[in-house]
């Protein structure tokens, strides 16, 4: 017997900015509570530290959380030279100072240039990355190191914003699995003198950004003057725009929606496809060429698509 969820069924995504000191599972509980809805879930957390884009995806618009959590992000961060902490940021507690050297902003490029690009990164131990079936953070803080091999990750853009006696302002934009606190000690360490996350922003994640984002209080504030928050929601796929789309309708819409492959003639799409029926969205199908034609077959499919 399935599982029945307690709650109304709400279908999409809400943009959070979430603030700073709460966990990213805290506020979806909190908005979970709010809508009132029977099934909802985040696309990658985000530390008490960070503030942010946090994208909530609801009913349907889980289904599509995965990829949502493989896509890439975009952070200002501030990092603080000369110190050192367990965490690799502000949250834990010192290990190590030294004194700072005087940086000019060339300086600083020049070390930064080398963090540009697809680079080796080893996760920080206070990582949700599992090691046998734990997170790692877990073992850290139980005082357990566990060897953690180097993974690639890829920095689109490393900017530097500011330079003071012993801050950077830094706009990071990068590929999923890239830990910014990691980032900000490498680059500390090639400094000579260390540094930790001492203010961490999120800007962009699964194509969605701060310009979308709702403050909590606010919804807090609509949901006790009985506004309604349903018109705040964003389409499940709104989340899926680096797909090319394509609409069916009569007998090939009825296969799809019945969960059966499509043959579709002399059409030259390969890989994930969103699919449109006569008035809405149906869901993701995979497009598989064949002869001269290509196998639509159905991966991810909505329900209530009103086709």
């Amino acid at each position: 017997m399935s599982r029945r969820h307690k709650g109304r069924e709400v279908n999409g995504i809400l943009v959070i900015d979430k603030p700073q000191g709460v966990t990213s599972n805290g506020i979806l509980q909190q908005i979970k509570r709010l809508y009132g809805a029977a099934k909802a879930g985040h696309t990658g957390a985000l530390d008490p530290l960070a503030t942010g884009v946090l994208p909530l995806c609801f009913g349907e618009a889980t289904k599509f959380s995965q990829m949502m959590l493989d896509s890439d992000k975009a952070y200002v961060t501030t990092a603080r030279l000369g110190v050192r902490t367990e965490t690799g940021d502000s949250e834990g507690a010192v290990v190590e100072e030294k004194p700072v050297p005087a940086l000019t902003a060339a300086e600083v490029e020049a070390v930064l240039e080398n963090f540009r690009g697809e680079i080796q990164q080893v996760p920080s131990m206070y990582s949700a990355l599992k090691h046998k079936g734990r997170p790692l953070y877990e073992y850290a803080r139980e005082g357990i190191e566990i060897e953690r091999p180097a993974r690639p990750v890829t920095i689109y853009e490393l900017k530097l914003l500011a330079v003071r006696d012993n801050e950077l302002d830094m706009a990071v934009s990068c590929t999923k699995g890239t830990y910014i606190r990691s980032l900000v000690e490498d680059i500390g360490a090639a400094l000579g003198c260390g540094g930790h996350v001492i203010a961490l922003r999120r800007t962009l994640a699964a194509g969605y950004s701060l310009s979308q984002a709702h403050n909590v209080e606010a919804l807090e504030a609509m949901r006790e003057n009985g506004e309604s928050l349903d018109g705040l929601l964003l389409p499940p796929e709104s989340a899926l725009t680096m797909f090319p789309e394509y609409r069916l309708s009569g007998s090939s819409l009825v296969s799809i929606l019945n969960g059966q492959p499509v043959r579709i003639p002399d059409q030259p799409f390969e890989g994930l496809v969103r699919v449109y029926g006569d008035r809405s969205f149906v869901g993701l199908v995979e497009a598989l060429p064949e002869g001269d034609g290509t196998n639509l077959v159905p991966r991810r499919l909505v329900k209530n698509n009103g086709n």
